[in-house]
């Protein structure tokens, strides 16, 4: 920990000697829509060493001595830029890239510095996620889905067939920060987690963090999934959308002032239910009916060039309507996610960068149901309210220092229910659990010299229960906002990478996380369901401590990016179900856990190729996740449900002209371990099974390949204003029965024998889809 923050210190004082320098500063934007590109590098010619990489608004800042210099910009996709400076004084100047244009007079050492990033950053296991790459894969019914690609990449496992829940590098379903606009998604599934909540049509970049997880994030163990919104074109309008077999979508933007101010909205439907209504009716589920729908919306305005505010937004809903007019039963159950973010970007100088952001997320269930005088309902949800600071400081090309702090007020609603039976009525449910969490924290990307750099930072976290709340120790009476409990800890983060050559790095990094909001399921993926509960005087933080290490190696002039990645994670505070619970609204959940421990190590091995008319990558993980609770079977190890010894993923996307384009891939795991039944007995009469040590039998391996063709009829016309493209997928190819779960059935013979039978039960076949996808724009689509 001294040693931590002697090199933080370091890092401060150090580029406060020397001669005079100046500041060169702006934003890199997308020259045709005014979007910030995130992350897009802006190196010196004569000095690739010396550049620097825009934030997470766009933003950069370099200083260097006096002189003429000349900059090249470049990112992922787009052309370079080259801009000549006269460094004389401090500058402040936008740079703005076009989407697909290359410029060929620029020194190739100068734009091989983007290509190789996965070489010189410090950090492990990251990667973005363009959504245009996105957008040529194959997809279930043709739903482009940004959580179900990731599940592509080594380290990230399918929480099940068709899934968006996924598991990280053998961390739980609530072991993931998966961010909106900085804003937290507690449950991130429509359809009952077969789609993701976000529409890409709305989305601008996708960040996974599996491995050196910075200081910036926290409360979470795992991963980070951060996913930002478009800002709006604030050039030109446009619209986007798309129509498909079981949803449509429709997506518009364009300037309020032009430059200066744009908007964006996006809504999402699914009808696929509604088209069969007419042939339910008369029937025993007439009225029924399940459908979602999205809507994203942002906003921002620049007051000036060092002022700028946003405003975005989410609403989704799932809404299931389930009806049996012949039995007289029914049941509606909506539930949903409601996200706000505003925030304001503000330019002290032209080396200090500071954002302020003021959040507020809602995730809510409610269960209707009853059966001719029956009623009964069910209410639970959390509900957040969050407000941070962050500071991003250039004081050299060397530093890159990011430090602030954030607070959150968290309201976590467990099982509310109530019933009605004619006269009778009945209440059962708990109060909501409050409690606050404060962080600060400070970290530093630091260049130390050309072959090596470490990012280095430091988390302070601390947890407070606040009443109303009655201990269930020895029973004080907690008032509103008093203290119950507090929990507490620093969480050191340190990365680094030693370039064995201009095209090999080796890294390495440890992470400490403190988690203090927990998730327990019954289920293998997550569900609308499951409850989130906090960090009480009973349930203690979740505390994980994850090393990595890595060697990362390009070829081909860094077109061709390798990696091998190897990790160990320990964790502690695990909460579980015991073998005997069943579920209960009576009681709380807190009462039915169990506690104890976890672990999971691995080799991840990578191939990816990210240029030519042949795009893709190839994934291998070898792993195993393992648990450990004194209550359940006295702390024998087990293997969790989502430990997949061998998990193989093979992604390509070939452009064969301007018209026409094919994405295809192949996934192969092992087998999803389970609880099997050993045997049963007769009691009284009654059949009781008795199952066998937890997690002890496996499902048979899972694969399955997919493919999509994409066919742009004018797509060789310059400077038009509209395109449209159709795409054509098939999910499960060669019709892989692959098992959803395993149930059991007793059957007993006339002469009192009895056996146990067991069943596949398999939900998604061959599946072929067709969408079509257009887009408009006032100057020209790209």
């Amino acid at each position: 920990m001294r040693i931590l923050l002697m090199v933080l210190a370091l890092a401060i004082v150090i580029p406060m000697s020397g001669q005079e320098k100046y500041t060169f500063s702006g934003y890199i934007k997308d020259a045709n829509s005014g979007e910030t590109l995130v992350g897009a590098n802006l190196l010196n010619i004569d000095d690739p060493a010396q550049g620097t990489s825009a934030n997470a608004y766009g933003f950069f800042s370099i200083t260097l001595e006096e002189g003429v210099y000349t900059f090249i910009a470049t990112f992922l996709g787009y052309g370079e830029e080259v801009i000549n400076v006269q460094l004389d004084e401090d500058i402040q100047m936008d740079i703005e890239l076009s989407e697909g244009v290359v410029m060929e007079a620029v020194e190739i050492s100068a734009t091989e510095q983007q290509k190789d990033k996965n070489v010189e950053s410090t950090q492990l296991g990251v990667v973005d996620l363009p959504v245009s790459k996105v957008k040529k894969l194959p997809a279930l019914m043709g739903e482009v889905d940004i959580l179900k690609t990731l599940q592509l990449l080594p380290g990230v496992l399918s929480s099940g067939e068709g899934s968006s829940g996924f598991y990280v590098r053998g961390g739980g379903p609530d072991q993931n920060l998966v961010l909106l606009d900085e804003a937290v998604v507690y449950n991130t599934g429509h359809l009952l987690g077969f789609f993701s909540v976000f529409n890409a049509d709305a989305l601008k970049n996708t960040t996974l963090i599996k491995g050196g997880m910075p200081a910036y994030y926290g409360g979470r163990l795992s991963s980070v999934v951060d996913v930002q919104m478009k800002e709006g074109n604030d050039k030109y309008y446009g619209v986007e959308g798309g129509i498909g077999v079981i949803s449509s979508r429709l997506t518009v933007e364009g300037p309020i002032q032009k430059e200066k101010s744009s908007f964006i909205i996006s809504g999402r439907r699914t009808y696929i239910l509604d088209l069969i209504q007419p042939a339910l009716e008369g029937g025993n589920f007439e009225g029924t009916n399940y459908y979602f729908y999205d809507f994203n919306a942002k906003v921002n305005y620049r007051f000036s060039p060092k002022d700028r505010i946003y405003l975005s937004g989410y609403f989704g809903r799932d809404i299931l309507n389930f009806n049996q007019p012949k039995r007289d039963f029914r049941f509606r159950l909506p539930y949903g996610n409601i996200t706000t973010t505003a925030r304001w970007n503000h330019l002290f100088n032209d080396k200090l960068f500071m954002n302020v952001s003021l959040i507020y997320n809602d995730y809510q269930l409610e269960f209707d149901g009853g059966q001719a005088d029956f009623v009964f309902k069910l209410f639970s949800g959390v509900r957040d309210y969050n407000g941070r600071v962050d500071f991003d400081y250039f004081p050299s090309p060397k530093h890159n220092i990011k430090f602030g702090t954030n607070y959150t007020y968290h309201e976590l609603t467990p099982n509310t229910a109530s019933a009605s039976n004619g006269q009778v009525d009945f209440e059962s449910g708990f109060d909501p659990k409050y409690g606050q969490e404060i962080a600060f924290y400070v970290q530093d990307d630091w260049k130390i010299n050309t072959a090596f750099s470490i990012n280095a930072g430091l988390r302070y976290s601390l947890f407070t229960q606040l009443g109303p709340y009655t201990s269930k120790i020895d029973g004080t009476e907690y008032g509103n906002f008093d203290p119950v409990i507090t929990y507490d800890g620093f969480e050191p983060r340190l990365s680094g990478k030693y370039s064995l050559s201009t095209s090999t790095s080796l890294k390495a990094g440890i992470t400490f996380t403190n988690q203090y909001l927990h998730l327990a399921t019954n289920s293998s993926s997550t569900l609308p369901t499951d409850i989130w509960v906090p960090s009480t005087e009973i349930v203690r933080p979740q505390r994980g401590i994850q090393y990595a290490l890595g060697v990362f190696k390009n070829f081909n002039d860094n077109t061709l990016e390798t990696s091998v990645e190897v990790y160990y994670k320990d964790l502690k505070n695990q909460i579980d179900y015991s073998d005997d619970q069943v579920p209960d609204i009576s009681q709380e959940d807190e009462d039915l856990f169990v506690f104890g421990k976890g672990r999971s190590y691995g080799a991840e091995f990578f191939v990816r190729k990210s240029y030519g008319d042949l795009t893709g990558w190839v994934g291998y993980t070898l792993s195993k996740t393992e648990r450990s609770f004194p209550d359940i079977e006295g702390g024998r190890w087990y293997p969790t449900v989502y430990d997949r010894r061998h998990d193989l993923s093979v992604v390509a996307s070939y452009e064969f002209n301007k018209k026409w384009e094919m994405g295809a891939t192949f996934i192969f795991g092992s087998g999803r371990w389970f609880t099997p039944y050993e045997s049963f007995a007769f009691v009284e009469g009654n059949i009781n099974t008795i199952f066998g040590p937890r997690n002890s039998a496996q499902l048979v391996p899972y694969h399955r390949a997919d493919v999509s063709v994409t066919y742009t009829p004018k797509a060789d016309k310059p400077n038009k204003k509209y395109k449209g493209s159709w795409n054509f997928s098939v999910y499960n190819l060669y019709n892989r029965k692959n098992p959803f779960f395993v149930y059991y059935e007793s059957n007993v013979s006339p002469d009192g024998t009895a056996q146990l039978n067991a069943s596949q039960v398999t939900i998604f076949p061959l599946i072929p889809s067709i969408s079509y996808n257009f887009k408009w724009n006032q100057n020209k689509v790209r």
